[in-house]
């Protein structure tokens, strides 16, 4: 059976970066996403935007790998916020009672790393500066 693909893209900006994920985050494809995650923080990254426009799937793994990088970039003193999640994490997010973790103050698009606070989003679409990367079980870069 083939694993799904997961395409991870990412700019930074400073000490912000913006992630955009397309794909299926299941099982097998969280660690995967927890390593980027992980790596932003220790390449200084303390606001993390992650744009899931493009995911068509997340389940209760994917969650608890937000979950843990919001909690890892919290003691840092960052944060990690999710923009545009796909309906079946929504309703996982309704049912825990976890959203407010995650999701924030939202203003329908992921701020742009060219912002300098994290409250202020910046309109406009993503950048993305960094090549495509197919990631396959296994594969980190």
């Amino acid at each position: 059976m083939p694993l799904p693909q997961l395409t991870v893209h990412r700019h930074d900006r400073r000490t912000r970066a913006l992630l955009t994920l397309a794909g299926e985050i299941d099982l097998e494809s969280a660690p995967l996403v927890l390593v980027y995650l992980e790596r932003c923080l220790r390449d200084g990254m303390r606001a993390i935007d992650v744009d899931l426009a493009s995911v068509t799937f997340c389940d209760c793994s994917g969650l608890n790998t937000f979950l843990r990088a919001a909690q890892q970039s919290e003691a840092l003193g960052g944060t990690l916020r999710l923009h545009h999640p796909p309906t079946v994490l929504l309703r996982i997010l309704d049912l825990v009672g976890d959203g407010f973790l995650l999701l924030g103050p939202s203003s329908g698009r992921p701020p742009s790393p060219r912002a300098d606070t994290r409250a202020t989003p910046v309109p406009g679409p993503a950048h993305r500066s960094v090549r495509p990367a197919s990631v396959f079980s296994g594969d980190t870069r």
